[in-house]
């Protein structure tokens, strides 16, 4: 029978940590199946209250804004497509009378350019300037003038050039860009090879200049020995809520976010009804969510009656990525706020034991992926300061963080270095990684500097610190710097393996990274990668699972076991859910069934020693141990999705071969260097020879 209940969390027994410990294998249930029911007391009140047709609509008051967030921001019938958030241009460098009429010449000059002589790569760029002629001049005339020229140009369709030039969409980022890019150099091949890459090919990575970063490598440097106790520690990525999830609406649309009212259909009757607890082209609506967070305790072993180690999380990670993947018309300020309370909120409810350190994803600000270093003119630097504060302030009202550690958070682009309040010894550095990230436009101005933020100055010098007081470091961030090397640019990403190369594998105990929202990993090599060998492997970069199916994924999290001396991870255990099961499930009766997936130890036996950590080294050997076994890349491809259903075979020697090579590529530089085609299990592979 279908029933509101409270949380769960009081009610589990000692008797599951009890049931842990007599399984020496691992830590966990095998299966959790999650009542009936939504757990009605997680919010104290609701505008809509759940049921097995409806998601909850709860009625959220955000004490660091002082504000109630309206029914209509989040109802699925009700979805703003405008907001009113302010809007940045940058400063005219001239003043001018004539507007109008610069921009009538200028839509005359990229006309004549586009059907002249030339390259693809010189008419763009020729473009590109009289584009920056008139930003520099008109800069509120520019969004309107990129609608008409990607219109009349056929770019786009009609609706997605005015979702990807309005001024309230990134219009007004794209005419900051115009107006301070190097749009004749290196900048310009950048934004033209984002705009099609068959304009520009992308610069090549220049070599980095360490200069003021870091000093030579002391020798004989070693990684501290471990204690031989080990905690739990939660890994969990890329929830991406979805409020306006409407259930019953079209799961299979044609295009964008489905399980929406207002989906993209090709027929006007829903041909997949979408399930109350999601779908695989859908984000987490509230019920996955907390079903998620229920099944966490009784599968990994933990309560939070009991307070001893064994028993309770040590402290959670959090890689980022918390709003829905909307279309910019649809997002806002209020819409990314509400997102990061509920998630925090939820987070902190059903984790109450350990600290849980959260960083920002390239969805988690508005415009999506927009963040400006703080270098850029007027308050162009400061036009993401409202995040940075909101979620300083959440984190520090959760008791996640510290005041010092919040205030520094306001000041840095949300990235913080704190020390574990019960182990000091270990140090978590954070990186907003939208820095390295290619949808941030902004990243385009100034690209020969691979640190324009100050973002890995900053790392940097938090790893030196931890160098001379002799700490152990764990590094978050959300976007990868490698693996394919189709998410970042390349010059941060290869300042950033640098630095990596420089603290490793003596002070940098964990690098972790979301994004993706697939189950994978990455290796960071001496000397550039450029001898991938047992003997070079430095660290490694793990890629958390997500929680939200987009795209074709099973909905899935993390636990760890690490050791409190070295603070390396000796053990992983992911958990799943079946999203092709949901549809199914009768919500009168029960939820979903969660399960545990696999033990990296024990899947990936290539007879390591009991007592030695998952390290680098370890994984160089897995991939020494897929290379002579192909059939070991299929199951790593089979975990990438999760168990989906929806994940293509893995089985081609085309398909072993590109993978290995990505586990091993931890830049853009290396990735590329790859056969492409095999990086996601999102959707078919395009590679060659498969």
């Amino acid at each position: 029978m279908y029933c509101h209940r409270s949380l769960l969390l009081a009610t589990l027994s000692t008797c599951t940590c009890q049931l842990v410990h007599a399984q020496a294998s691992s830590s966990q249930l095998l299966a959790y199946t999650v009542p009936a029911g939504f757990p009605t007391s997680l919010f104290p009140a609701y505008y809509i209250p759940a049921s097995p047709t409806q998601e909850p609509q709860p009625i959220i008051y955000d004490a660091a804004l002082n504000y109630t967030f309206p029914l209509e921001l989040t109802n699925p019938y009700t979805i703003p497509e405008e907001d009113e958030d302010p809007i940045y241009y940058p400063t005219p460098l001239y003043s001018v009378t004539n507007g109008s009429a610069i921009v009538a010449d200028a839509i005359s000059q990229v006309q004549s350019i586009i059907s002249g002589s030339g390259s693809n790569c010189s008419k763009c760029i020729s473009a590109l300037e009289v584009g920056q002629y008139v930003a520099q001049r008109v800069p509120s005339m520019v969004p309107d003038l990129l609608v008409e020229l990607c219109i009349s140009n056929g770019l786009h369709s009609n609706t997605t050039c005015q979702e990807d030039f309005e001024a309230t969409t990134f219009g007004a980022v794209w005419t900051q860009i115009l107006a301070l890019a190097d749009v004749s150099g290196s900048d310009g091949q950048y934004i033209c090879n984002s705009i099609s890459s068959t304009f520009c090919t992308m610069p090549s990575t220049l070599p980095s200049n360490t200069t003021g970063y870091f000093g030579p490598k002391p020798a004989n440097l070693k990684v501290p020995k471990p204690s031989g106790k080990r905690v739990k520690v939660l890994h969990m990525s890329d929830m991406h809520i979805d409020p306006r999830y409407a259930v019953g609406s079209e799961a299979n649309c044609s295009s964008g976010l489905c399980c929406r009212a207002n989906a993209a259909s090709t027929s006007s009757k829903v041909s997949l009804p979408a399930p109350l607890y999601g779908a695989f082209k859908c984000d987490s609506p509230y019920f996955l969510l907390t079903s998620a967070l229920e099944s966490i305790a009784p599968l990994t072993g933990t309560t939070h009656n009991n307070k001893s180690d064994c028993d309770q999380f040590a402290w959670s990670i959090y890689t980022g990525d918390l709003v829905s993947h909307e279309s910019q018309n649809e997002l806002s300020r209020n819409y990314t706020m509400y997102a990061e309370w509920s998630i925090y909120h939820m987070l902190k409810a059903y984790i109450p034991s350990g600290p849980i350190f959260p960083v920002l994803g390239n969805h988690d600000s508005n415009p999506e992926a927009i963040d400006s270093p703080h270098s850029m003119p007027g308050n162009l630097g400061q036009q993401q300061s409202w995040n940075y504060d909101h979620v300083a302030s959440l984190w520090q009202q959760n008791n996640w963080i510290t005041p010092e550690a919040a205030n520094e958070a306001r000041m840095h682009y949300a990235a913080y270095s704190i020390n574990h309040p019960v182990y000091p010894k270990l140090r978590i550095i954070t990186l907003n990684t939208d820095f390295w990230y290619k949808s941030n436009f902004l990243n385009f101005i100034n690209t020969t500097n691979p640190d324009v933020s100050g973002n890995l100055k900053f790392l940097a010098n938090e790893l030196q610190d931890a160098e001379n007081k002799g700490e152990r470091v764990w590094i978050i961030g959300h976007v990868l710097t490698g693996w394919d090397g189709s998410n970042p640019i390349p010059n941060p990403t290869d300042l950033f393996y640098q630095i990596i190369d420089r603290y490793s594998p003596h002070v940098i105990a964990g690098i972790f990274f979301g994004h993706t929202h697939e189950d994978q990993f990455m290796i960071y090599y001496a000397n550039n990668g450029t001898v991938q060998d047992a003997a070079h492997a430095l660290n490694v970069g793990w890629i958390g699972p997500s929680v939200t199916p987009l795209t074709n994924l099973n909905s899935g999290y993390r636990m760890y076991e690490v050791d409190t001396g070295d603070f390396s991870i000796y053990n992983a255990y992911t958990y799943y859910a079946n999203v092709s099961a949901f549809g199914a499930i009768n919500a009168n009766e029960t939820g979903p069934v969660w399960n545990f997936e696999y033990s990296t130890r024990d899947a990936y036996a290539i007879g390591w020693p009991e007592n030695a950590p998952l390290n680098a080294t370890y994984w160089h050997k897995v991939t020494e141990a897929m290379a002579a076994n192909h059939t070991l890349v299929s199951m790593f491809n089979t975990f990438d999705g999760k168990m989906s259903v929806k994940t293509p075979n893995c089985t081609s020697t085309a398909c072993a071969e590109a993978k290995i090579c990505y586990m091993r590529s931890g830049s853009v530089a290396l990735g590329k260097q790859c056969p492409q085609g095999f990086g996601s299990v999102q959707s078919a592979f395009t590679g060659k020879n498969f």
